[in-house]
C-alpha cells in the first residue's frame, strides 16, 4: 500500500512539473510576440497595389494613363482614404539607377481606383511608389516594378557626392547631414540661397503643407524613407528633417521645396557606413 502511495505521489509530481513547463513555455511566447506585436498587427492591415495602364503598355516619350488600386488583405478595393499632406495619394517614380525621378499626385475616382496621365522619359525599368493612409488604418508604402517600352537611356553607375551642394531653378542648396552612420537618429538641413547672388533665401513657400519634402533611396531602390521636416512652418533659409538609415550603402535624397511658385528638386547621393 505505501509502495503504491508512494508511486502515486511521483506520477502527480511529474503531471505538476509537466504542467509548471507548459505554462512557462506560453508565457515565454507572450513575451516574444506579446500584446505590442497583436496591438500592430490589428492597426497595420496588409494592403495591396495594382498599377495598371489601361490604354496598354507604356511607351517612352509618350504620355500614358497609370491606374492605382488599393485593396486590403481579402482583396476589397479601398475607397476611403486620409489627406496627408494636402493629397490623398502620393506617387514617387523612379527609375532604375535613380537618375529620374517625378513625385506627383494621382487623382481619386468615383469607383475607388487613382488616376493620372504621365510620361516616361526613357524605356526600361521604373519603380512606383504608393504612399497612401486608408481611413482608420495606418500609412503604407506600396511599390511594384513596371516596364516601358523603347530605348533605354544609357547606364550609370550611383556615384557618391563628393560635395552636397546642387543648383536647381536659380537656388543653391547645400545639404548637411549630421551623422553617416546606420541605425542613428540623423538631422539633414537644407540651406538655400540665391545662386547667383549668394544671398539667404527666407521665404520660402509652403509644398503640400510644409517647407519641404524629402525622398530617401537606397542604391537598388528597396529601402524607400519618405520624410517631412522637423518644422512644417519654416521658411528657410534652413530646413530640417529627422530620418535614420537602416543599414550602411548608398542613399539618394531628394529634396523639394517651392519658391516663387515653382517647385524645385535638388539630389545628392551619400554614403552611410
Amino acid at each position: 500500500m505505501k509502495k503504491m502511495m508512494i508511486l502515486s505521489m511521483a506520477v502527480l509530481l511529474a503531471l505538476l512539473i509537466s504542467s509548471c513547463g507548459n505554462n512557462a513555455s506560453q508565457a515565454d511566447d507572450h513575451g516574444d510576440h506579446g500584446e505590442h506585436g497583436g496591438e500592430k498587427a490589428a492597426e497595420r492591415e496588409t494592403l495591396n497595389a495594382s498599377f495598371g495602364f489601361p490604354s496598354g503598355a507604356p511607351k517612352a516619350g509618350e504620355e500614358t494613363e497609370l491606374s492605382i488600386e488599393i485593396t486590403n488583405e481579402r482583396g476589397e478595393r479601398l475607397r476611403d482614404f486620409e489627406v496627408s499632406h494636402e493629397k490623398l495619394l502620393h506617387l514617387i517614380v523612379v527609375d532604375h539607377d535613380l537618375k529620374f525621378f517625378n513625385h506627383v499626385h494621382p487623382e481619386l475616382q468615383a469607383d475607388g481606383t487613382f488616376l493620372i496621365r504621365t510620361t516616361f522619359p526613357t524605356g526600361g525599368e521604373y519603380k512606383l511608389f504608393a504612399d497612401v493612409v486608408p481611413v482608420g488604418g495606418a500609412g503604407a508604402t506600396l511599390t511594384e516594378w513596371v516596364t516601358v517600352e523603347g530605348p533605354e537611356g544609357e547606364h550609370a553607375e550611383i556615384a557618391v557626392d563628393s560635395l552636397l551642394r546642387q543648383e536647381a531653378n536659380g537656388k543653391e542648396v547645400e545639404l548637411s547631414v549630421s551623422s553617416m552612420k546606420p541605425d542613428e537618429e540623423v538631422t539633414l538641413t537644407f540651406f538655400v540661397r540665391d545662386a547667383a547672388t549668394k544671398k539667404e533665401i527666407n521665404d520660402l513657400q509652403p509644398y503640400l503643407g510644409a517647407v519641404g519634402h524629402v525622398v530617401i533611396l537606397s542604391a537598388d531602390a528597396e529601402r524607400y524613407i519618405h520624410v517631412h521636416p522637423l518644422d512644417e512652418a519654416s521658411t528657410g533659409p534652413a530646413a530640417a528633417f529627422a530620418t535614420s538609415f537602416p543599414q550602411a550603402g548608398i542613399y539618394k535624397i531628394w529634396g523639394q521645396f517651392r519658391h516663387n511658385d515653382e517647385v524645385f528638386t535638388v539630389p545628392y547621393v551619400i554614403d552611410v557606413k
